[in-house]
């Protein structure tokens, strides 16, 4: 059983119903919410990390798209513009998981771990060049 991070968007139709307790329930899986954003009458979004055995987990991921449930996996949505990266450091010391990271003390290049991501957002808003993006 291997964790997966995914991103979760409900259409404003669908926000109001018990969509993922089902994942529970029907397929055996737990998971961790790690952001939401639901907004009434607005499009939802979810960051979870979904764990349970692998077939259970495809067939959770079924089962949100029958729903009319759009899944990504989470380091897709996670983008980093290496060419715009002044490699400031700031990221670095903002981030909670460690998933940006000084990759060469000698040269103090950062380095991005897509499988630490939480999406949190921290290292948006003091990156100087705005090279770091999260699209939901």
């Amino acid at each position: 059983m291997t964790p997966r991070k995914i991103v979760l968007t409900f259409p404003k139709e669908k926000i109001d119903k018990p969509i993922v307790y089902k994942l529970i329930k029907d397929h055996n899986l737990t998971f961790n919410i790690m952001k939401a954003s639901i907004t009434p009458d607005q499009e939802g979004h979810m960051v979870l990390e979904i764990d349970g055995e692998a077939a259970e987990i495809e067939k959770g991921i079924k089962y949100l798209k029958d729903q009319g449930v759009k899944v990504e996996p989470l380091s897709k949505d996670i983008k980093v513009n290496w060419d715009k990266c002044t490699q400031c450091g700031v990221c670095v010391a903002i981030c909670p998981t460690a998933a940006l990271y000084i990759k060469d003390r000698k040269t103090m290049e950062v380095a991005f771990d897509a499988q630490k991501c939480i999406a949190c957002e921290l290292c948006i808003r003091p990156c100087p060049p705005r090279a770091i993006e999260v699209h939901f």
